[in-house]
């Protein structure tokens, strides 16, 4: 299978890498990457020879959220066109967070945006000193909304609060303490760190994991259907307001919007 945006490839352990291949873009989820990284998951679903799955990242970034071009894209659309493209995010982070393999994070760089929804819904992620983060959205008018369900699976509210709606950046060790990475650890000890966190699951019985998994997602309903639906009409109803058509414009232009003291 021929992939443009991203890459599998599965060594004799059964162990899959996937990885993000828009280094150029600083791997920025545009839709043909979207696309892929959700048929991906269910190949990868379907595959019983694989035990694990490792995301990962080419380049210098892990990913720097949504694509340019395809926010450009969405500034002219109409809202169910919105909400179409909204729900194709939704549905391939639900993808890899239902995912019946193990998904170790390998993450370096920075990751912003969608980038911290992809490290959400994996069930670890390991991450490289240095590595920036952040929920820059509302910088623009927007929100995090569509990632929004497995952000805060993943942090709690309360840890959420800290940064899901300031945008400020902030580093891996407080990445740590709002839960969305296991541990630090030198960039040169990065996949030695996540060997560490795949070996043991090739010892498991693979239906177990799956089904382990599976009962967590049963014991811990937020991120089904109504949360998804709440979030894409939440994106679609921002993208509509005066504050985004002027932050996203502001963004292209190299302007400040009206709002930055």
């Amino acid at each position: 299978m021929t992939y443009h945006t991203i890459r599998i490839e599965t060594d004799t352990r059964g162990v899959a890498t996937l990885t993000l291949a828009r280094p150029e873009k600083r791997n920025a989820l545009s839709a043909l990457m979207i696309a892929e990284l959700t048929e991906a998951a269910g190949v990868l679903a379907a595959d019983s020879a694989v035990r694990v799955v490792v995301l990962a990242a080419e380049g210098d970034s892990f990913c720097a959220g949504g694509d340019l071009a395809w926010m450009q894209e969405q500034m002219g659309a109409d809202g169910p066109t919105r909400a179409a493209e909204a729900r194709k995010l939704a549905m391939m982070l639900a993808a890899l967070d239902s995912l019946p393999k193990p998904l170790i994070g390998r993450v370096h760089g920075q990751a912003y945006g969608g980038g911290v929804g992809m490290m959400s819904v994996c069930d670890v992620a390991i991450g490289a000193s240095g590595a920036r983060f952040g929920l820059t959205e509302t910088r623009l008018g927007l929100i995090p909304a569509t990632i929004g369900p497995y952000v805060v699976a993943r942090m709690g509210a309360a840890k959420a609060r800290r940064v899901f709606a300031s945008a400020r950046l902030f580093d891996a060790q407080e990445a740590v303490q709002l839960d969305l990475l296991a541990r630090v650890v030198a960039p040169e000890d990065l996949d030695a760190a996540v060997e560490a966190e795949v070996k043991p699951y090739l010892s498991c019985a693979p239906g177990a994991v799956a089904e382990a998994k599976a009962l967590i997602a049963t014991l811990s309903p937020t991120t089904g259907t109504e949360q998804i639906e709440a979030s894409i009409a939440a994106l679609v109803t921002r993208w509509e307001s005066p504050e985004s058509a002027e932050g996203v414009a502001a963004f292209f232009a190299k302007e400040k919007p009206g709002w930055v003291g």
